[in-house]
């Protein structure tokens, strides 16, 4: 995935405030104002808690996590996982004899970006949603590195998720004027995948709402080559439609100005 936009949008907690999981480049654990270092097996037990909706039974966590071995070995691992993240100060998960849980005020990152995303997909977002590309643009990857199935599929949940959000964001500015940051939404959209062509309509729309037509005229001319050298055809002919609509709108409106301005 591509890491050159997003990062965490969970600002660091200061004193008083509830500990923050870091999956997003992570997994991180800040709490207190501080980062703590976090065990290894206890960082692979956080994530896998957290990526199954924050509650799983204690005999699934330890059997996928700790496979090799028999079920005995696998308990005492998990044991072992959970006593090395409280002597770490990490106390996050609770846990009985037969689950585990993420505590109830535990700020998960990996979820305040789903809500964000399902705020601007499904047209709910607020004024703060709109102001997500101040958020630092280092990294945002889903547990980098690890390659276990359970973190492959959230990891391409996470990406479409934050595409579709991309794209709905860069809408969304443009509806209320702000294009500057609707083309930079788009941008970050294009650039996670350049063949994506819901983000380069998004992209196109963008310049559009400006009124920068040869802005989306070059926009079209890049990724029409690039669709017809990577994958030898030509881009959706609702793409090539919007180009073509603006410019009969356009026509239109000049026409009626040059007749409004000869009767004058």
């Amino acid at each position: 995935m591509n890491q050159q936009f997003l990062a965490s949008p969970v600002r660091v907690p200061g004193q008083g405030e509830p500990p923050a999981l870091h999956l997003l480049g992570g997994p991180r654990v800040i709490h207190q104002g501080r980062w703590l270092d976090v065990p290894e097996g206890g960082k692979r037990l956080l994530a896998f808690v957290a990526l199954n909706g924050g509650r799983v039974e204690r005999r699934h966590a330890a059997g996928t996590l700790w496979p090799s071995g028999d079920d005995l070995r696998a308990a005492g691992n998990l044991r072992s996982a959970l006593w090395r993240l409280k002597a770490a100060g990490i106390d996050l998960l609770d846990s009985d004899k037969c689950s585990l849980a993420m505590r109830e005020h535990t700020v998960v990152d990996l979820y305040v970006l789903y809500g964000w995303a399902g705020r601007l997909i499904g047209g709910t977002a607020t004024a703060q949603d709109l102001s997500a590309l101040k958020w630092r643009t280092d990294a945002l990857d889903l547990l980098p590195g690890w390659y276990d199935d359970w973190v492959l599929l959230e990891r391409e949940r996470v990406r479409q998720r934050l595409l579709h959000a991309l794209e709905a964001l860069s809408r969304e500015l443009a509806r209320v004027g702000r294009h500057a940051e609707a083309v930079e939404s788009a941008l970050l959209a294009v650039s996670a995948e350049r063949l994506r062509e819901s983000a380069q309509r998004a992209l196109i729309e963008a310049h559009l709402a400006e009124g920068n037509l040869i802005e989306a005229m070059r926009a079209y001319d890049t990724y029409r080559a690039l669709v017809k050298r990577e994958l030898g055809v030509e881009p959706g002919c609702e793409l090539s439609g919007l180009l073509r609509n603006f410019c009969r709108s356009a026509t239109r409106t000049h026409e009626v100005v040059a007749a409004r301005v000869r009767r004058a």
